[in-house]
């Protein structure tokens, strides 16, 4: 792996193999009554969170700290950037006091890679506006090779509002990777501009009719509308979005029993999906929380333990 991991497309298809192995053996951590490993003792991580998250940031906390890292939170609203410090300002003095990893999420898109030219601690992307979140994409690729088996020839399908989600983003690429065929659905005005050449380039299928979609399915990605980043009117109303684009009780039965179903979260319950499928036996969503902390700690692992 490179210094830091701001985009998937930092990874080959070996470094995710990679990663994912080591990913297993973090899984037999979580299942330990002391969940404690050696391997970043005397490292210390630092999670600059500048938006909202609640899994994302607690997850690395966590997977630093059963890795033995000193691993400290700092929330843009507690910081000196809420009283004008600028972003170089507030990330080289934290650099400078000797950290070795920043995980960082950010409201503006390219904020990751623009920190990572500023310090020489290692810097993970948590998210950056509506460019990636390579670490969520790792997650839930991880998720479904647990479930699915190999991913090659896979048909996932990753549905709702893609204009504003890096998850779509950093998915479309680590599944593709991974061998998979990819088909993005969702209403007109929630899909990317320029998506037709992007889906050509990049070879993943895109559709605004789901129903048409679902029964060839091996697996169903729900994404959140986020309507904190809506600024117009992208949808009728909310049951109107439902009824064409939510995963509710009628297309769960569409789908095989054996169809995992995956979220990002935090879940709209009754918006993009039904309560029924959020908690339906094939659901993969907690699946996926744990497999964040034992992903997350093998990124930390590979990128501040170094060959020893």
């Amino acid at each position: 792996m490179k210094k830091h991991l701001l985009s998937v497309d930092d990874l080959t298809a070996d470094d995710v193999a990679t990663l994912f192995a080591t990913a297993a053996e973090m899984h037999d951590v979580q299942r330990r009554q002391v969940k404690k490993s050696p391997a970043l003792r005397g490292r210390t991580i630092i999670n600059l969170f500048f938006e909202d998250s609640t899994r994302t940031r607690s997850s690395f906390e966590i997977a630093g700290k059963w890795l033995s890292a000193d691993t400290i939170n700092i929330a843009a609203k507690g910081s000196s950037a809420s009283k004008g410090e600028s972003l170089r300002d507030t990330v080289r003095t934290i650099a400078a006091m000797g950290v070795d990893a920043l995980v960082m999420r950010h409201p503006a898109s390219g904020a990751a890679l623009q920190v990572s030219q500023w310090v020489d601690a290692a810097v993970v992307n948590a998210g950056d506006g509506t460019h990636e979140h390579p670490t969520q994409a790792l997650l839930d690729a991880y998720t479904l090779q647990r479930r699915l088996g190999s991913l090659e020839g896979r048909h996932v399908v990753i549905v709702g509002d893609l204009t504003h989600s890096r998850v779509f983003r950093s998915n479309v690429k680590c599944l593709a990777t991974l061998g998979a065929e990819v088909t993005v659905v969702a209403p007109p005005t929630l899909m990317p501009s320029g998506v037709a050449a992007w889906s050509a380039e990049a070879g993943f299928a895109t559709s605004y009719d789901l129903d048409a979609v679902l029964p060839t399915a091996d697996a169903v990605m729900m994404l959140r509308v986020q309507r904190e980043r809506m600024s117009g009117g992208f949808f009728p109303s909310a049951r109107e979005y439902t009824v064409g684009y939510g995963l509710t009780r009628d297309r769960l039965g569409v789908l095989g029993p054996d169809v995992p179903i995956c979220h990002p979260g935090p879940m709209n319950r009754g918006l993009e999906i039904a309560a029924d499928a959020a908690d339906a036996a094939q659901s993969a969503v907690l699946d996926q929380v744990s497999a964040g902390v034992a992903v997350r700690m093998s990124i930390l692992y590979h990128l501040l333990a170094g060959e020893d």
